[in-house]
């Protein structure tokens, strides 16, 4: 159970690891968000939908949602159409440094309630993140049963919601050194292609 566990850990953080849409918009948030408790929604929601898709990877179900083509092509057209979303308004937003000079500002700061749907939409309508989990971590556990797998399971789980609390926080500090704003602005725009970029791919996945 304890080979099974490490070999979660290792596998989950190098998937986790690499810069991608999820992990962008996770940093950017603890970054923009005045307390680190602001950001806290997107934190939970990220760990959460990871939970979820590592869950029915392991044990096999969303292998049923994939195999289904009208439910595969509704998830990506939506992915894409919220990657576009996010893509620009993570271009128009204001670092925090800018926002105290100006009030009228402030209102483009995430609400929770939107941190909390597009936080779900990069990663339940992801594929990267679909086919990682799938593809990889469900693979990978088809070695091991009953105890074994749970522990397999938990390890990714782990990883998740480590990873995300870290990254919310090292926004956080990169936000409070970056007084002026000017680094975070610039952070925002490559954010923003970066999901652009995702949201392209996604539409030659579905025209391929």
């Amino acid at each position: 159970m304890t080979e099974a566990f490490i070999h979660g850990l290792i596998l989950a953080f190098g998937l986790i690891l690499p810069l991608g849409v999820q992990n962008v918009f996770v940093f950017n948030q603890g970054a923009l968000q005045k307390r680190f408790i602001h950001a806290f929604p997107v934190v939970l929601t990220a760990s959460i939908c990871d939970t979820l898709l590592i869950t029915l990877a392991v044990f096999g179900v969303s292998l049923m949602v994939l195999g289904s083509f009208w439910i595969k092509t509704i998830l990506l057209t939506t992915g894409m159409v919220f990657l576009f979303y996010m893509g620009w308004s993570t271009w128009k937003s204001t670092p925090a440094a800018e926002k105290g000079k100006n009030e009228n500002t402030a209102k483009e700061t995430f609400t929770p309630l939107k941190q909390v749907v597009l936080s779900a939409s990069v990663s339940l309508l992801n594929p990267h993140a679909i086919m990682d989990t799938v593809g990889v971590i469900g693979t990978s556990s088809l070695q091991y049963n009953g105890s074994e797998k749970m522990a397999f399971a938990l390890a990714c789980i782990l990883v998740s919601w480590i990873w995300f609390v870290g990254l919310a926080v090292a926004g956080r500090i990169t936000g409070e050194i970056d007084k002026s704003g000017r680094l975070m602005r610039i952070f925002n725009k490559i954010s923003a292609l970066v999901m652009w970029g995702a949201a392209i791919y996604i539409g030659f996945t579905l025209i391929i």
